[in-house]
């Protein structure tokens, strides 16, 4: 007990009372008492004589210190003190008296305040005068801390809990950053709640006034604190990629920084970071699909950049997100850069038969052209749309752009694009300075295994990153982690659900064609060739020994279409073994090459403290904010707009009162020369 009597002062003020010694307490306790269990805490530090009288009464005497206490009104409030009470620093004290300031509503201010002392006093109106001759009595509440030497903890010596001064609802310890800590969990749960959602809410809890803007600065406090200072996060960067790699195995983090003359510099700026986690590249090989999309989208924040992704196509035609990147800005060498990482990871070279789609970007075509000449690059149907929209608005165009682009012969190409030239001459000369290999399904090759047009895996995907886009560098780049990770649990739940050798976009595409295949007649020449004759004067060839029909559908998708259904079941009919229908069909829409791609998985990373520490000593700083390209925010043009109309009202004011000027002194002269 020696220990314990050193930490508490048996002269100090409690309560109107005296701390007593529990040695000369000859009460017995109350056997019942519940804190006389032997429960063993493994939490605590020392242990404990199980017998000893002296720590269950010191347990008591805590305890009675450690009740809740009313004020004078009777109300308890969340925050209490008692004698004795510790605290490792003297920020932990002020913050303590500062929130039980906001919880009773009480003007409390600090008269001592130093390296040893912290005294807190409350200066509140009294209700009614007790004092004599008229003379102003003050609040009774005060509370001190002191320490005894500089390493100590703070311990309460004086306390007074009594409050005889009226509530106030300008509480000036109320600031923006004690109410930021007390919404840090709403902040959390919800990034997005509005500031005045919280200043009402605030109100009615502590009644007391706020202002919207202590509530925005509260909010951006309790934010940083959430999220992450986006400052600091570029500290700990290698950390995080140290913990990314040793979770995830085979993942690959690439690292730029701003190049630096001085060579014995500690510190690197950061320019760009690559990631492409383990499990997503091997889900990718296993996918069997050589195809890619590729996008850009803005970084919010104090230092705007871009996110590149690359996404690709699972068996079922959904999203597969392979890789992403934080760069400077859309540009070709921050595409460039991100195309080699990604040549290196897929095993991609100069002459690899493989299939990219974008938009019309011209950083990302001449990265492409000059990485990978013998590629295939489709454009995105949706932004040739877009261009075009801005000089031919109507569906007319629209219909004729989307007829050249969907026929799959280039026979018929040419049929429609001269129909194009007769309905509009300007838009089919616009139309025709795009080479037909990058856009019409007529001219892609099938070893993508899919006729898309659109570039819509990348905008489905950056549409579901819009909430993590405005985050810090680490935050945003564990939002695209986590949502990878859930994004496969979910497949999985579905995955689990489906019955049949296909996927269920394969199925209802192969549902659709063997309806369609019943209005089809076969001739057979004798060998391997099949006229498939139909409505609307269809009529194709088949040859099945190629697997190839002339409408190219089969090739381009790796489906059957009605066509080829059609001379199967004239086969069929004839007593020819076929075999089963998803024989026939690419082993990319099989529903086993749909689980074995949604085999690897994203592995879960540990919080901040468990991450390892990185032994280089280069320290990575923040970038340096400039602005994106592109047109400006529409707050600037508002800022520019009003400007100039300032401006315009003042010369019109000028130019009146010159006119006014005028006026006045042709009056004058006209009165003098009358009179």
């Amino acid at each position: 007990m020696k220990d314990f009597y050193m930490s508490v002062d048996l002269e100090a003020e409690f309560m109107e009372k005296r701390v007593t010694n529990p040695m000369h307490n000859d009460s017995d306790e109350d056997p019942k008492d519940p804190e006389d269990l032997d429960v063993i805490d493994n939490d605590q530090w020392d242990s404990m004589d199980e017998g000893s009288d002296m720590e269950r009464k010191r347990r008591v005497l805590l305890k009675e210190l450690g009740k809740e206490t009313r004020c004078s009104q009777g109300e308890i409030h969340k925050v209490t003190f008692r004698i004795g009470q510790k605290y490792k620093s003297k920020k932990k004290l002020k913050e303590k008296i500062q929130l039980h300031a906001l919880e009773t509503r009480r003007n409390i201010f600090f008269k001592k305040n130093d390296k040893t002392r912290l005294r807190a006093l409350c200066k509140g109106t009294v209700a009614f005068n007790e004092g004599d001759a008229g003379e102003p009595t003050l609040c009774p509440w005060v509370i001190q801390g002191s320490r005894s030497n500089k390493d100590g903890s703070w311990m309460i010596k004086t306390y007074n809990h009594e409050h005889r001064c009226l509530h106030t609802r300008k509480v000036r310890s109320a600031t923006a950053k004690l109410i930021g800590k007390q919404i840090m969990d709403q902040v959390e749960l919800n990034p997005t709640i509005p500031v005045k959602a919280l200043k009402e809410q605030l109100q009615k809890e502590y009644q007391v006034g706020f202002s919207i803007h202590q509530i925005f600065k509260a909010k951006s406090n309790a934010k940083k604190q959430v999220q992450g200072d986006y400052s600091k996060q570029y500290e700990v960067l290698k950390d995080y990629v140290l913990e990314l790699q040793s979770t995830n195995p085979d993942t690959t983090v690439k690292l730029e920084f701003e190049s630096e003359p001085n060579s014995n510099a500690t510190s690197r700026r950061f320019k760009r970071i690559c990631v492409c986690l383990g499990g997503m590249k091997k889900g990718f090989r296993a996918c069997l699909r050589d195809f890619l999309g590729f996008d850009g989208a803005f970084m919010k924040g104090p230092f705007p950049r871009q996110i590149l992704t690359a996404v690709g196509v699972d068996s079922n035609n959904g999203i597969y997100p392979l890789a992403y990147a934080i760069v400077e800005s859309e540009n070709t060498q921050s595409w460039k850069w991100f195309l080699e990482i990604l040549g290196d990871d897929l095993d991609l070279y100069a002459n690899s038969n493989f299939t990219f789609i974008s938009d019309r970007q011209k950083g990302l075509q001449a990265a492409i052209a000059q990485l990978f000449p013998c590629a295939e690059h489709r454009y995105c149907l949706r932004h040739i749309h877009d261009n075009m929209k801005r000089t031919w608005r109507s569906i007319e165009h629209k219909e004729h752009l989307w007829n050249c682009a969907t026929t799959t012969t280039v026979q018929e190409f040419n049929h429609l694009m001269n129909e194009f030239n007769l309905f509009d001459k300007d838009a089919y000369n616009c139309l025709k300075q795009i080479p037909p290999q990058h856009w019409p399904r007529s001219h892609f090759t099938g070893r993508a295994i899919s006729d898309m047009l659109l570039n819509n895996l990348c905008e489905v995907f950056n549409n579901k990153l819009v909430e993590g886009r405005d985050k810090p560098l680490i935050t945003c780049l564990e939002y695209i982690r986590e949502y990878m990770m859930k994004r496969i649990c979910n497949v999985i739940k579905v995955q689990n659900k489906c019955v049949g050798p296909l996927t269920p976009s394969a199925t209802k595409i192969m549902d659709k064609n063997v309806y369609l295949a019943s209005h089809y007649t076969t001739r057979w020449n004798g060998s391997d060739k099949y006229q498939v004759k139909g409505p609307w004067q269809d009529q194709q060839v088949v040859e099945m020994a190629e697997r190839v029909c002339s409408c190219r559908k089969w090739e381009l998708t790796g489906l059957p279409c009605k066509h080829v259904i059609a001379v199967l079941n004239d086969k069929a009919d004839n007593g020819e073994k076929i075999g089963e229908l998803h024989t026939y069909v690419h082993r990319v829409h099989w529903l086993e090459t749909w689980k074995a791609t949604y085999v690897h998985n994203v592995e879960p990373i540990k919080g901040r403290e468990m991450w390892p520490i990185s032994d280089c000593p280069i320290k990575i700083t923040p970038p340096l904010h400039h602005n994106q390209p592109r047109r400006p925010k529409k707050k600037e043009g508002n800022l520019q707009g009003r400007e100039a109309r300032r401006r315009e009202r003042m010369v019109m004011v000028l130019v009146g009162v010159k006119l006014m000027g005028l006026v006045g002194v042709k009056l004058m002269l006209q009165v003098g020369v009358g009179s």
